[in-house]
């Protein structure tokens, strides 16, 4: 795929290895989805008594944090060690948690992501925990528990809400993308902050629908196909791990750029004709 200047930097997110050691097994996956399944359910049972009623701090970065977020997290953190003690954890409010020493496997957990959604009562938050091995994202769970949706996925199994396999949204009608594509993207200062305003420029003058549901709920509208692509700008490791692998699993794409060695990422991802499209943009 070949981008524009606009997108210098983004590459295409890590493909499934095609031979030699696979990252994870198809019954290593199956156990630690459920696990991350059970962490989510935990981390409800956090979050939603204190939603709409809980007090908000800053933190040293300036970001919002609430008793709910630590709460969720120590009780995810609870389920991954007593399911996995030898693993490593990462997680937004506490930190990096190692492993056994040499430990190919971290899990990468954010209690509650769209803090500022949860402390204005919007109950577009969610939850997140994602597995990698060897640094390279295999499954993860997106939860809404403010309105009882959840997805999750793994590397070679799919994306499935419940039962139901997911897929991103179909090529839009017509010889032109973008000319019917509903494109989410985050907060605009986040795109300031990547150095990417030309591409929110050139996204609202090409993008009739272009729409601002961030965090990780527009990632869960790609995913099941509510919305065609989103692109996301000036995310931490642990708001983009579950969507680096989903987007694959569910007949999309995802492109990524790293910035401060890792510790910044940008994401362009959704339908394959959609994030071509986007990614041709010119300013």
């Amino acid at each position: 795929m070949t981008l524009s200047p606009l997108f210098a930097g983004f590459r295409e997110a890590e493909p499934p290895r095609t031979g030699g050691e696979a990252l994870i097994s198809p019954d290593a996956a199956r156990l630690a989805l459920a696990t991350a399944h059970a962490a989510c359910d935990h981390a409800r049972a956090e979050i939603l008594p204190r939603f709409r009623r809980v007090a908000v701090e800053t933190k040293g970065d300036g970001s919002p944090v609430t008793e709910a977020d630590r709460a969720a997290e120590r009780a995810i953190r609870k389920v991954i060690a007593e399911a996995f003690p030898e693993d490593a954890i990462l997680g937004e409010e506490y930190g990096n948690e190692a492993g056994r020493s040499g430990a190919r496997r971290r899990w990468v957990v954010d209690p509650i992501d769209g803090t500022i959604a949860f402390a204005r009562g919007i109950p577009l938050f969610t939850t997140l925990v994602a597995l990698l091995v060897d640094d390279v994202p295999v499954l993860g769970v997106i939860d809404l528990p403010a309105v009882d949706d959840r997805i999750g996925g793994s590397l070679g199994g799919g994306v499935h809400r419940g039962e139901t396999r997911l897929r991103v949204a179909d090529a839009p009608a017509g010889p032109e993308p973008l000319d019917q594509a509903l494109v989410c993207h985050g907060d605009l200062f986040c795109f300031d902050l990547a150095g990417l305003r030309p591409v929110h420029t050139a996204l609202s003058r090409r993008v009739r629908m272009l729409r601002g549901y961030t965090d990780a709920f527009g990632h869960l509208l790609v995913l099941s196909g509510a919305a065609d692509a989103m692109i996301d700008c000036d995310l931490n490791p642990w708001d983009a791990a579950v969507t680096r692998v989903h987007p694959r699993e569910a007949g999309g794409r995802c492109l990524v750029r790293e910035r401060e060695d890792g510790r910044k990422l940008d994401l362009l991802f959704g339908s394959a004709a959609v994030v071509q499209a986007i990614g041709s943009l010119e300013s």
